[in-house]
């Protein structure tokens, strides 16, 4: 049996159903973007059929759960920024599942579960499962900030259903050695020498020492492929034979393994900015390197367009300067906390997957810069503060790599990565360093196939700071069936930031419209 600190995270217009040759320009709360793009109706199958024809989806069938959900509702609505602006109903449950999904005997873990929909929802009422990237809030928080944010239609059709992730919401890992976990966060980009690296790499293993203790040494199923595991025994504890899902960064990897793994367990499913398959350290490091320049470059040219950019004419020559001054003098809070070169970068690069936070980022930068820290520090907070999502996002991350590399290794690369990519490249090479010690687990599985899925739709986004717009498609272009559609804006996760990619969306998961290959949406 596993042992954690559990805590549970508690937490508009008609569908468009146009098929257009086009792009017409509609308004938004960001930049002007285009309602549609091509799409093909087609007739729904019956569920459970072996397997759909193309451009056809299955239908949907009514919920009938057997994890006993309890409402919750007061204590999310606790949680959220703003009180939601149409009537909700939460409710919270436990999915019990083996702590190794390979080796039942060690025991289970619990997963919290939160059931989001309108107040007056049936209880049978279809689910739409929702995954969130392990970097980013617990699935269960991502389920409730949606039902929010996601149209009428889709919410009179849908309940969500948001899982956690292990090592997140109620399945929290809080096991590093505090200073341990603090040294990493706080590690300068800019000493990559090969001394530098092996003082660092001693404190990522007393990281592993620790919470292999805390996990009896099952450490290595906190990973992208258990939560696949996971995603098909909440199908049958949600009684459908077939389960749409949304899934955002590397839970929409991992809903891609489900696919591949259970094919005919498959609805209606999207994978918004699903990560390259098969790509591994150091490629992978390089790439999501890569991936935060160019969402920093998108941020910036956000700032720099509206009038007083309190980053100046420069936004990128502000923040490197002020990377080398905290790594020359850290500043002190008032409280104790420092603010170093290391969790400066951290907090910004955490904080360009969300745009929506990037005036509070900017004013934080620009705080900074005058010598007040808390700001930028209340940022990197959720990832790293007490109650934070460290712990478990470097499990994930580090047991979805194999290769390991030694610190003279990771130095060569730090120097070429940082003139390559100045402000991310050398916190990715910091990163390979983290998970260095971590065990691999033996030889990478093989990618299984997800022939006899429905159509599957892909987004990706060119300003997507975890995973590149390429490394999406070619994730669209290793499964049998998959729909492609990019996104010209920024952040993590396309869904549902604009008219056009929540038109095609809610199309394909409301009225079953599947999507040609190759939609573009606009910024």
């Amino acid at each position: 049996m596993r042992s954690r600190y559990r805590q549970v995270w508690l937490v508009s217009a008609v569908s468009i159903a146009l098929v257009v040759a086009g792009c017409s320009v509609g308004p938004s709360q960001r930049p002007p973007v285009a309602v549609r793009g091509d799409a093909m109706p087609a007739a729904p199958v019956a569920p459970g059929s072996a397997a759909p024809a193309p451009d056809t989806v299955p239908d949907l069938e009514p919920q009938n759960a057997s994890i006993p959900f309890a409402d919750c509702t007061d204590d999310t609505v606790s949680t959220l920024r703003e009180p939601p602006s149409r009537p909700l109903r939460f409710e919270c449950g436990e999915l019990t599942v083996p702590a190794d999904p390979a080796a039942p005997q060690l025991g289970t873990v619990s997963l919290g579960v939160l059931r989001a929909g309108l107040a007056d929802a049936p209880e049978t009422r279809p689910p739409l499962l929702v995954v969130g990237d392990s970097a980013g809030d617990a699935s269960a928080r991502v389920a409730a900030l949606l039902a929010e944010q996601v149209s009428p239609d889709l919410l009179a059709q849908f309940t969500l259903i948001g899982l956690d992730r292990r090592g997140a919401g109620a399945d929290r890992l809080d096991c590093a050695p505090a200073d341990a976990r603090a040294a990493l966060v706080d590690a300068d980009p800019a000493r990559s020498s090969t001394a530098d690296l092996a003082k660092i790499l001693e404190e990522a293993r007393a990281v592993v020492q620790e919470c292999n203790l805390t996990l009896d040494s099952t450490l290595s199923t906190v990973r992208s492929a258990a939560t696949a595991s996971d995603v098909e025994l909440l199908r049958s504890a949600l009684g459908v034979s077939r389960l749409s899902a949304i899934g955002t960064g590397d839970g929409a990897g991992a809903l891609a393994t489900w696919a591949g793994t259970a094919p005919q367990a498959v609805g209606r499913l999207v994978l918004d900015g699903p990560p390259q398959p098969g790509l591994d350290d150091p490629d992978r490091g390089e790439a999501r390197a890569k991936a935060a320049e160019t969402a920093f470059d998108a941020f910036a040219v956000s700032c720099t367009s509206r009038p007083g950019c309190a980053l100046g004419a420069a936004p990128r020559t502000t923040v490197t300067g002020l990377l080398k001054a905290l790594g020359a003098r850290p500043l002190a809070a008032v409280d104790g906390r420092r603010l170093t070169a290391g969790s400066a970068v951290t907090a910004i690069r955490a904080t360009l997957g969300e745009p929506r936070d990037w005036p509070a980022l900017t004013a934080a930068i620009a705080a900074a810069g005058t010598g007040n820290p808390a700001p930028l520090l209340n940022l990197l907070d959720p990832l790293a503060g007490p109650r934070g999502r460290f712990d478990g996002a470097l499990a994930t991350g580090c047991n979805d790599a194999r290769n390991r590399l030694s610190p003279a290794q990771i130095s060569e690369l730090a120097t070429r990565w940082t003139s390559a990519y100045p402000l991310f490249g050398g916190e990715a090479a910091l990163g390979l360093v983290d998970c260095a010690p971590w065990p691999t687990g033996g030889p990478a599985p093989t990618p299984a196939s997800a022939d006899g899925a429905p159509p599957i739709l892909v987004l990706g986004t060119a300003g997507d700071p975890r995973d590149p717009l390429d490394g999406s498609r070619r994730a669209a272009d290793a499964l049998p069936d998959a729909r492609f559609l990019s996104w010209q804006g920024a952040g993590t996760g396309a869904y549902p930031r604009t008219p056009c990619v929540t038109g095609v969306v809610d199309a394909m998961l409301v009225d079953g419209v599947v999507p040609r290959a190759g939609t573009l949406c606009p910024p």
